[in-house]
C-alpha cells in the first residue's frame, strides 16, 4: 500500500471516527430533550411514580443503546460484529449476574401485577419473620420499605415475589378487634355497655358497620370480651392506644376489675 492510499485511508477513517463522536454528542442531547418531553407526558396523564420511574430508567436504556449503534455504524463499524459483542458480552454478564436479573425480573412482575404500591402499609414475610413498612419506592433491582421507626430497609425484589404479602392499605379500611378480660364477678350486661360506649365514643370509629362487642371466651382468670370496629387504614393504631387507654380508665371508673392471672387450689386430707 502506498503512502498516498494510507493517508487516504487514515483521513477517510479520522472524519468516519469525527462523524461518529458528533452523532454521539448530538444522540446524547437529544436523548435529554425526549426524557424531559415523556417526563412531563407521564406527569401530565398521572402515572403512577413507581411505573413512571421505571418507564424512565427503560426508555433512557434503550435511547442510549440506539444512539451508540448509530455512532456505531456512521465510524464504520459493521453492526453485526457490534451485536454480536454485545449478545457475548450480555451471555457472560447474564452468568454472573443471575441474582441481579432475578432481582429485575421480579421488580417487572411487582410493576405489572402490583401487589403493593408506592405509599402502601404492607406486612412482608411469614407471622415469625415479618416486616412491616410504608413502601417508599419500587426500584428496578430492588424495594425500600419505611419502618415505623422510620429506619429505611431494601428488599430484593426476587424475594418478594415468593414471600407473602399483606396489605393494610389497599382497601382504605381496617377491621380493629381487642380483647378485654374481666372478672368472673363482673356484671357481663354493664361491661358489655361500657365497651360499645368506649367504641362508639370514638369519632375515627365507623358507624356503619357500628361497633360490636360480644363475649368471645371464658378463661382462667376471667370473661373475654371481644370489641370489634372499623376504621381507616390510618386511624387504626391511634384507636387501637385509644381503646387500651381510655378502656382501662372507663372500666375502673364502673367498677369493673381486670383480674390478675390466679389459680384455686384444694387441699385434700388424708
Amino acid at each position: 500500500m502506498s503512502w498516498q492510499k494510507l493517508g487516504d485511508t487514515l483521513q477517510k477513517q479520522g472524519i468516519n471516527l469525527l462523524s461518529g463522536l458528533l452523532v454521539l454528542a448530538a444522540g446524547f442531547i437529544l436523548v435529554r430533550y425526549v426524557l424531559k418531553i415523556t417526563g412531563r407526558y407521564m406527569k401530565k396523564i398521572r402515572i403512577e411514580p413507581t411505573l413512571e420511574s421505571f418507564l424512565h430508567n427503560l426508555i433512557r436504556l434503550i435511547l442510549y443503546i440506539i444512539v451508540i449503534l448509530t455512532a456505531a455504524g456512521v465510524m464504520g463499524i459493521p453492526l453485526t460484529s457490534v451485536l454480536t459483542l454485545i449478545a457475548s458480552a450480555g451471555v457472560a454478564v447474564s452468568l454472573a449476574l443471575q441474582g441481579a436479573l432475578s432481582n429485575l425480573v421480579g421488580g417487572v412482575m411487582l410493576l405489572v401485577l402490583k401487589p403493593i404500591r408506592v405509599g402502601e402499609y404492607v406486612r412482608i414475610g411469614d407471622a415469625d419473620s415479618s416486616i412491616e413498612g410504608t413502601v417508599t419506592g419500587i426500584g428496578a433491582f430492588y424495594t425500600e420499605l419505611k419502618m415505623p421507626d422510620h429506619r429505611l430497609i431494601s428488599l430484593p425484589n426476587s424475594s418478594l415475589t415468593n414471600t407473602p404479602i399483606i396489605n393494610f392499605s389497599r382497601e382504605g379500611t381496617r377491621r380493629l378487634d381487642m380483647v378485654f378480660s374481666l372478672s368472673y364477678a363482673a356484671d357481663t350486661e354493664k361491661a358489655m355497655n361500657v365497651l360499645e360506649n368506649l367504641a362508639k365514643d370514638n369519632p375515627a370509629v365507623f358507624k356503619d358497620p357500628a361497633p360490636v362487642v360480644h363475649i368471645s371466651g371464658f378463661g382462667d382468670s376471667g370473661i373475654s370480651f371481644l370489641v370489634r370496629i372499623w376504621c381507616k387504614g390510618e386511624d387504626y393504631w391511634d384507636i387501637n392506644f385509644y381503646l387500651l387507654e381510655e378502656g382501662k380508665r372507663r372500666l375502673d371508673e364502673a367498677g369493673l376489675e381486670i383480674p390478675f392471672p390466679q389459680m384455686d387450689i384444694h387441699m385434700k386430707q388424708g
